[in-house]
């Protein structure tokens, strides 16, 4: 086994017994960046010197007999909507093609303190805006498995990253799926915390109320690690909760006897490509045989959940991105003839097609004459799919389903039929407009192609579906599969 494919837990043993500096390790996955990101273009923007830098600090301490941190000297990706101080930060878009944030996201400054580093900024449909990366004004992400395949998005980058060893964990946001959706894709382990669970404070919003940071990682015990070091109230994020972030490596444990775990209906039903169907139903046999108990349920108001989603998240982004109007920061165009002329044709060069889109359906939606029937509509209609989650955990511990209908598809497939790359999040989308903790992991294959297996927990109770999918893992081997890249 190559050092790039080690967990981080492990390549923390290798650093606190000596075995490997925190710089050689670095070093390894920069030259593995360069081995493979011409194939696959997972990153937009490499930090090779400040990375370097911090891992010597980690090494110091080492060397001087200090206790570590468990991420402490880690290569950790950034999906580039993560704002990180002095390095550019494009959100995917030709607007913020030039964009130096002057602050970094409480998340970065998080990960900083508990000594990771930070090793680049990862591609990503603009402005969070899409599932497969085509979307992104720089160039689309290959999937590591094969490279005729998108990697998922908005996240695909970040994803493709850990998968392809390019990076060891990852942080990208997730508003509709955008960070489960690629790790389906990818085969790695991606995790949705409870909204307000992690702080929010600098990520370049896209739509406030359905945006999430959440981490990538090789396998569950990372996830855990990676979470445990972002979660926590910030007094700079109006939205952030208070509450005590948990040891989440506590709930390591191999163990889900007596779980009662649902597993809507309408999440298996047409449009699920059969292939995914048997693996996901091949999941849920295993969780039996472990002494869970698993049934059917409903969710009834399913039906509803993209038009809901796609409302609220489309006037979100109207909002959110009017602010990107050529004065202030980023991309002008300069060959206007008044301020109204530069205005349109910044926004008009500066954005592209499919934000374009979110942003007329998102205005239109706000409208004089139109809000009450579609922005207020969709708030009630969220209002009673949030209710049905509820009625379910008062019987469940947690709900299964697929991640996504598909495993990875091609290139150019959905790119020109949005409503089919929409239907991409159907089965993800429902947990950010209620607001609940949901992972994704691996579950299987078709052909060469990873399947994912979604897990969506109470409030706050991120714990549950760790311990579900860290007992899932432990008697699988799908996590330890690695594509030849």
């Amino acid at each position: 086994m190559q050092l790039y494919q080690l967990t981080a837990h492990e390549m923390h043993d290798l650093l606190i017994n000596k075995e490997l500096s925190a710089e050689e390790l670095n070093n390894k996955i920069f030259d593995r960046i360069e081995a493979v990101d011409d194939k696959i273009g997972a990153y937009i923007t490499i930090t090779k010197k400040s990375a370097l830098e911090r891992a010597r600090v980690v090494d110091r301490q080492i060397q001087a007999g200090e206790k570590i941190a468990p991420l402490a000297g880690i290569p950790v990706a950034l999906k580039d909507n993560i704002c990180t101080k002095g390095v550019r930060t494009t959100a995917g878009s030709k607007i913020l093609s030039n964009f130096i944030p002057p602050y970094s996201a409480t998340v970065v400054e998080k990960l900083e303190a508990a000594g990771a580093t930070v090793i680049g900024k990862t591609n990503m449909d603009e402005f969070a805006m899409g599932s497969s990366t085509e979307n992104s004004a720089f160039f689309a992400t290959k999937n590591p498995w094969d490279t005729q395949r998108v990697s998922g998005g908005s996240s695909g980058g970040a994803a493709a990253a850990v998968c392809a060893g390019a990076a060891v964990c990852a942080l990208g946001s997730d508003s509709g799926g955008s960070i489960r959706q690629p790790a389906s894709f990818c085969g790695v382990v991606g995790l949705k915390p409870t909204y307000g669970a992690v702080s929010r404070y600098g990520l370049i919003s896209s739509a406030s109320s359905l945006d999430q940071i959440g981490p990538f990682a090789r396998d569950v015990t990372d996830c855990a690690l990676l979470l445990g070091a972002i979660s926590g109230h910030d007094p700079n994020d109006s939205t952030s909760a208070s509450y005590k972030t948990p040891d989440f490596t506590a709930s390591l444990i191999n163990n889900v006897r007596g779980l009662k775990i649902g597993v809507p209906e309408e999440y298996m039903a047409e449009g699920l490509e059969p292939e995914v169907r048997a693996a996901v139903e091949k999941a849920m046999s295993l969780f039996e045989s472990l002494g869970a108990d698993v049934e059917y349920t409903t969710l009834p108001h399913t039906e509803y959940v993209l038009a809901t989603h796609h409302i609220i998240g489309s006037a979100e982004a109207s909002s959110n991105l009017a602010r990107y109007d050529g004065v202030r920061y980023g991309f002008r165009a300069f060959e206007a003839g008044d301020v109204i002329d530069m205005f349109m044709k910044t926004r008009g060069q500066g954005f592209g097609p499919e934000v374009k889109r979110r942003i007329m359906l998102g205005t239109y939606a706000l409208s004089a004459g139109y809000y009450d029937v579609y922005y207020l509509k969709a708030m009630k209609v969220r209002t009673l799919i949030k209710q049905d989650f509820e009625r379910a955990f008062e019987k469940y511990d947690l709900l299964l389903s697929p991640t996504s209908p598909t495993p990875a598809f091609r290139f150019g497939k959905k790119i020109d039929d949005p409503l089919q790359m929409y239907l991409s999040d159907i089965f993800t989308s429902s947990s950010n407009l209620a607001g609940i903790p949901s992972i994704s992991l691996s579950c299987g294959f078709v052909g060469r192609l990873p399947v994912g297996l979604q897990l969506i927990g109470k409030y706050f109770d991120e714990g549950t579906i760790l311990r579900a999918a860290y007992t899932f893992e432990q008697n699988t081997d799908y996590h330890k599969e690695f594509p030849e890249v």
